[in-house]
């Protein structure tokens, strides 16, 4: 579809269905070690580096405040990866991409690296978000847009208003929550899966869908695939990309 924004996801899952385990309080999680190697964390870099705009989520910018996750909001700054600052150069695209939070209660920080990197930053919430939360965040000079109504942002509404916005390519890095919801509305255009050839168990997990089922939104076609024989910490893997 002419000027549809291109929207891609990110996940890495265990051969069980993993993508984290349930650290005991509820909402908290945590990737094993075992999950994630260098192949994979590279993939997601490139795949960073090709995006005009990175979604993320409140959640995360929580984390990153208590030093629970890592920065990965700016690109080509990781030694496995300094090649891709040129890269974008040399497509036009912006030193850095925008950031767009999507939060429904608008508490979280954000970290100095945004500024540092002069990134734009914009906040997608709720129709129901809290007026004054909202008045703070627009008077510290950020733009909010409302994109849902009641406890979490809307698929389609943050693709319109992405869209309306001039974005062209879109990276998801917001979770299971905007994976579901972008496809349950059909604007997820593409999903990378990294499969560990690892087998996890436990009864507390997170899985790449956490609502109810998808039916028709959850069918997807298998692009490209690769075999990965021997990353660094023992099981292979597969790396495959889905068109929906």
């Amino acid at each position: 579809v002419q000027n549809r924004t291109f929207i891609y996801a990110n996940f890495v899952s265990s051969l069980d269905g993993r993508i984290a385990l349930s650290a005991g309080d509820p909402g908290d999680s945590f990737m094993p070690g075992e999950m994630s190697n260098q192949n994979d964390f590279r993939l997601f870099l490139e795949l960073q580096a090709q995006a005009d705009c990175l979604v993320t989520h409140g959640g995360y910018l929580r984390k990153l405040a208590q030093q629970l996750l890592g920065n990965v909001l700016q690109t080509g700054k990781h030694s496995c990866a300094t090649d891709l600052s040129a890269w974008r150069k040399r497509q036009g695209l912006k030193p850095q991409p925008d950031i767009v939070i999507t939060s429904a209660s608008l508490d979280f920080s954000l970290p100095e690296t945004l500024r540092e990197h002069d990134q734009t930053v914009i906040i997608a919430t709720v129709q129901k978000a809290d007026a004054a939360r909202i008045r703070f965040w627009e008077s510290s000079g950020y733009r909010v847009i409302i994109a849902g109504k009641d406890q979490f942002v809307e698929g389609e509404a943050l693709a319109q208003a992405l869209e309306t916005l001039g974005y062209r390519s879109v990276y998801l890095v917001a979770g299971p929550q905007m994976l579901d919801t972008m496809l349950r509305h059909g604007r997820l255009a593409r999903l990378y899966l990294t499969q560990r050839h690892h087998l996890f168990g436990g009864e507390d997990f997170h899985s790449l869908i956490p609502g109810d089922e998808l039916g028709a939104a959850g069918q997807l076609r298998l692009r490209t695939l690769y075999y990965d024989a021997s990353p660094e910490n023992g099981a292979s893997q597969l790396f495959a990309s889905y068109a929906i």
